[in-house]
C-alpha cells in the first residue's frame, strides 16, 4: 500500500482553506450583527400603569439616588477588560447574585423616593441572565419602574471568550405617580461596523405631576459615553443641556442624575489618583449650563467610582478613584444635602450618590 505524505503544497492549501473558514465566519457575524443591529427611534414612550395618583409633594422633603449598579458583576473581586483587566464577567451565577442582594441592601438602608439606576441587565450573559429589574423591584423598589435600553446586542463578539449577549440600560422608579416616561436616544460616536455591538445611549426622562401645581418634576436619568476620544461624549452632554433647558423654561423642575463617565472637579484637585495606564475621564464643563442650574458635588470628595484594571481587594493601598457620578438641578429645586453613600466598592464598581431635596 502506498503511503502517504503531507507535502508543502497540501500544508499551505490546507492554511488557506482554514483562513478563508476563519474569513468566511468573520464575514457573517459582521452581516449578522449588521442585520440585527438595534436602531432605536429618537424618542420611545413606555407604558404607564397606575391605578391611582399620587402627586409629588411641594415644599416637602425628598430623597433620590443615583447608583451605577455595575450589572452586579462588577463588585469588589472583579476586574473588567476595557478598564485593563481581563474579564468580561464573574465566574458564577452566585456572584452576581450576592452582588444584587447587596445592592438591594444599600438601597433599602437609603430609602429614597426616587431610585435613578445605570447598568441594570435585563437579559444578559455576562450577568447569567437574571433580569436585575425584577429582582430590584420584588426586593426593593416596590412601585413600577420605568426601563430604557443603553446596550442591546444579541452578541459581543470581544473580549476572548465573548461578552455574547447583552441587554442592559437605565431604570427609574419613584414612590410617587409618573405621568409619561420616555427613552430619549442620544449621538451615537461610533461608526459601523464598530457600531454595531455598541451601546446605543441613551436619557430615561419622566414627568411626575406636582401637588397644587400645572409643574412637573422631570427626571431625567442618563449614563453618558466612556470609551470615545472623538468628542461623542461632549456632544451628548449638550444634548441633556438642551432638553434640561427646554424644561427649565417651562418652569418645570429638573433634576438630572448618572454616571456623566466625566470628572466634578478638576483631576488634580482629587485626594486620589488616576494612573496614567488607566482610563481617565474628562472634566465636566460647567459652563454648559446657565446660571440657572446647579453641579452638585460632595465637598468631601468621596470617589464615586473606581478603575477597574484590578480587583478592588487588590488595590494595596493605591487609590484609583473618580469623582463622575452625581446631579444637576434646576435653580427651583432647593438643595438640602448631597452625599456619597460610601460602600467601598463591595457590590459594583460604584458608590450611589443621595440627594436630599425639596421643590421651592
Amino acid at each position: 500500500m502506498e503511503k502517504k505524505t503531507f507535502s508543502g503544497k497540501n500544508i499551505i492549501r490546507g492554511m488557506m482553506y482554514l483562513i478563508g473558514f476563519i474569513i468566511s465566519l468573520l464575514i457573517l457575524l459582521v452581516l449578522y450583527l449588521t442585520l440585527t443591529e438595534y436602531k432605536p427611534d429618537k424618542v420611545t414612550s413606555l407604558v404607564i400603569d397606575y391605578a391611582d395618583t399620587i402627586e409629588v409633594p411641594a415644599k416637602s422633603p425628598l430623597k433620590i439616588v443615583s447608583f451605577n449598579i455595575g450589572y452586579g458583576g462588577l463588585g469588589e473581586e472583579e476586574d473588567f477588560f476595557m478598564d485593563g483587566g481581563k474579564k468580561a464577567s464573574p465566574d458564577s451565577k452566585e456572584v452576581v447574585e450576592k452582588n444584587l442582594a447587596g445592592i438591594a441592601e444599600t438601597l433599602k438602608d437609603i430609602n429614597a423616593d426616587f431610585h435613578l439606576l445605570q447598568e441594570v441587565d435585563k437579559d444578559s450573559k455576562r450577568s447569567f441572565y437574571i433580569d436585575q429589574q425584577d429582582y430590584l423591584q420584588d426586593q426593593v423598589l416596590g412601585s413600577p419602574s420605568f426601563y430604557a435600553e443603553n446596550y442591546k446586542v444579541n452578541f459581543v463578539p470581544i473580549p476572548f471568550p465573548p461578552m455574547g449577549k447583552v441587554d442592559s440600560g437605565l431604570i427609574t422608579s419613584a414612590k410617587y405617580n409618573v405621568s409619561e416616561a420616555d427613552r430619549v436616544s442620544l449621538y451615537v460616536p461610533f461608526k459601523w461596523p464598530v457600531r454595531i455591538a455598541n451601546l446605543k445611549r441613551s436619557l430615561l426622562v419622566t414627568r411626575l405631576p406636582v401637588e397644587n401645581s400645572d409643574q412637573e418634576l422631570v427626571l431625567i436619568n442618563l449614563h453618558l459615553e466612556a470609551y470615545d476620544d472623538s468628542g461623542g461624549r461632549e456632544k451628548q452632554t449638550k444634548e441633556l443641556m438642551e432638553l434640561m433647558e427646554t424644561e427649565q423654561a417651562k418652569g418645570n423642575y429638573v433634576i438630572a442624575g448618572g454616571d456623566f463617565n466625566q470628572s466634578f472637579f478638576p483631576l488634580e484637585d482629587l485626594p486620589y489618583e488616576a494612573s496614567e495606564d488607566q482610563w481617565e475621564p474628562g472634566l465636566l464643563d460647567q459652563n454648559l449650563f446657565s446660571d440657572d442650574f446647579h453641579i452638585l458635588r460632595d465637598e468631601n470628595m468621596t470617589p464615586t467610582c473606581r478603575s477597574n484594571h484590578i480587583a478592588y481587594t487588590a488595590y494595596e493601598g493605591k487609590k484609583y478613584f473618580y469623582y463622575i457620578d452625581g446631579f444637576i438641578v434646576s435653580d427651583n429645586v432647593n438643595v438640602e444635602t448631597i452625599k456619597v453613600y460610601d460602600q467601598n466598592f463591595k457590590f459594583s464598581d460604584h458608590n450611589p450618590v443621595v440627594l436630599e431635596f425639596s421643590l421651592k
